[in-house]
């Protein structure tokens, strides 16, 4: 039987709500990704190109801090791995955390949220940090409802 893990980065707590039915609905184990400095809403502010998440997403080599997450990846198959989407890519602690753990031989599924912008270059960018495993664009779950989550479940 296949051992899946839900992994996310949440900043508004949009994606937190995806994740927590996703490991729901398929009886996954879940972890939050949790910054060492939380994101306040002026560090959100997209249209101010000196807020935090403006600045980490124009300098691809930031990897903010993550508090420490002690995590078993030997046990997992397969990483559902899920995060808000910035100018059409992940935000750069996803990075962090690809780097902290050994994904060699895993299969990396990703599904996001957005306020607008699909998956860009998300994996191109993320898969130096996680070189010897798949990272496949899984989907956005904007607003999903539990049958939509469900059903996507089942495709992957």
């Amino acid at each position: 039987m296949m051992k899946r893990l839900v992994a996310y980065f949440s900043a508004s707590k949009t994606t937190e709500k995806v994740a927590n039915m996703i490991a729901e609905e398929g009886g996954y184990d879940i972890c939050e990704i949790t910054p060492k400095e939380a994101y306040t809403k002026a560090d959100l502010n997209w249209m101010d190109k000196k807020s935090r998440s403006s600045v980490e997403i124009k300098d691809k080599k930031i990897r903010p801090e993550i508090k420490n997450n002690d995590i078993d990846m030997s046990q997992y198959d397969e990483i559902i791995l899920g995060f808000p989407i910035w100018w059409y890519v992940a935000p750069t602690i996803v990075n962090t955390f690809l780097e902290k753990y050994d994904f060699s031989g895993k299969k990396i599924i990703l599904f996001a949220t957005s306020g607008g912008s699909g998956f860009g270059n998300t994996v191109k960018e993320l898969q130096p940090s996680a070189p010897n495993s798949e990272i496949v664009e899984g989907k956005l779950l904007n607003r999903a409802t539990k049958q939509e989550i469900a059903d996507w479940i089942k495709e992957i």
